[in-house]
C-alpha cells in the first residue's frame, strides 16, 4: 500500500494498463474515413492528370492545324509553279488548259483518298466486335446463375 501513496499522480499502478483497445466500430470508421480520403485523393490526382494532358492535346492540335495550313500553301503554291513550268515548256497547251489538266490530276488523286477512306471507315466498329461478344457471354452467364 505504501507503494502507491508514493506514486506520482496520473501513473497506473504496476502491473495494470492504460491502452483501452478501440471498438470494432471505430476501427472501422477509421477504415471507411481513410478509404473515402483516398478515393478523393485518386479522382483529385485523376482529374489533375486529365486536364495536364487535355492542355497537352490542345498544344499538339493547335501545332498541327498550323501545319496542315502551311503544307497546304505550300501545295497550292507548289501547284501554280508546276502549271507554269509545264506552260513554259510545253507551249501545244495554252495556260488554262494545264491548269485543267493539273486540277483534274489532283481531283482524281482527291477522289480515291475519300474512295479509301470511306472504305477503310466502314471497316472500323465503334464498340469492339470480341469486347461485345465477352459481354454477351457473362451477361448470358449471369442469367444462368440466377
Amino acid at each position: 500500500m505504501a507503494d502507491r501513496i508514493n506514486m506520482p499522480a496520473g501513473v497506473p499502478p504496476p502491473g495494470t494498463t492504460t491502452e483501452t483497445s478501440p471498438s470494432l466500430t471505430s476501427l472501422v470508421g477509421g477504415i471507411v474515413d481513410d478509404l473515402q480520403r483516398l478515393i478523393r485523393q485518386e479522382l483529385t490526382l485523376a482529374k489533375t492528370e486529365v486536364q495536364q494532358e487535355w492542355e497537352k492535346a490542345k498544344i499538339a492540335a493547335a501545332s498541327m492545324a498550323a501545319g496542315v495550313a502551311l503544307l497546304g500553301l505550300g501545295a497550292v503554291l507548289l501547284c501554280f509553279m508546276f502549271v507554269y513550268l509545264l506552260a513554259t515548256y510545253v507551249t501545244a497547251i495554252p495556260l488554262w488548259g494545264w491548269f485543267g489538266i493539273v486540277g483534274g490530276v489532283l481531283a482524281l488523286g482527291g477522289g480515291l483518298f475519300i474512295a479509301v477512306g470511306r472504305a477503310t471507315a466502314t471497316e472500323v466498329h465503334v464498340v469492339p466486335p470480341q469486347t461485345a461478344e465477352t459481354l454477351k457471354e457473362n451477361v448470358q452467364w449471369m442469367k444462368n446463375q440466377t
